[in-house]
């Protein structure tokens, strides 16, 4: 079963970039651009009806096996997409996960069958909160460098994105101001 979340999570929409300039007979050429993943700006994504914000990793120190994958994703259409899974290159597999408190106990959980995102709403990965779980680590995730990975959508399909990996005890990405409150649990 899948997790519906409505309304808005945390921070605010990413700005999309729209496909124009139709012409006739081009039809299926838009219809083939609007299905591809494209870079809406200079770390966002645009798929579909879905604006991918500013997905960004902390670093890891040597020997490390797990990371902690964060963005935002806005649903700007009327039916809802479910985030299925990701991958990303270093990393065996990707899991998405929840984080709840249980009276002074932090549990981390899978998520079973994805996140929804219902129309209008955006949806927050962040620490403490929502994520992904980068699982059985090839290599140390270093501060500068973008990993390369790919997000699975039931609707939008697969997406490509990059990881911008910030410093180990980030909250948020670099330049980000309060957009991942809540308790710290580094990965």
């Amino acid at each position: 079963m899948a997790t519906l979340l409505k309304g808005a999570v945390s921070v605010a929409a990413a700005g999309g970039r729209a496909v124009g300039g139709r012409r006739p007979g081009h039809a299926g050429s838009l219809v083939a651009l609007a299905l591809l993943a494209v870079p809406a700006g200079a770390h966002e994504y645009k798929a579909g009806a879905l604006a991918i914000a500013h997905p960004w990793t902390r670093a890891t120190p040597n020997g490390a096996k797990v990371g902690g994958g964060y963005l935002s994703v806005t649903n700007t259409g009327t039916a809802p997409d479910t985030l299925l899974g990701a991958t990303v290159t270093g990393a065996d597999h990707v899991e998405i996960h929840s984080m709840t408190m249980d009276g002074t106990v932090m549990k981390m959980a899978p998520v079973p069958g994805g996140l929804v995102i219902a129309p209008g709403a955006t949806v927050t990965l962040a620490p403490g909160g929502y994520h992904m779980m980068f699982v059985d680590l090839t290599a140390p995730l270093k501060k500068g460098e973008r990993v390369k990975g790919t997000l699975r959508f039931e609707k939008a399909g697969t997406v490509p994105v990059e990881f911008a990996v910030e410093a180990i005890g980030a909250k948020a990405p670099e330049g980000a101001q309060g957009a991942a409150g809540g308790h710290d649990h580094a990965h």
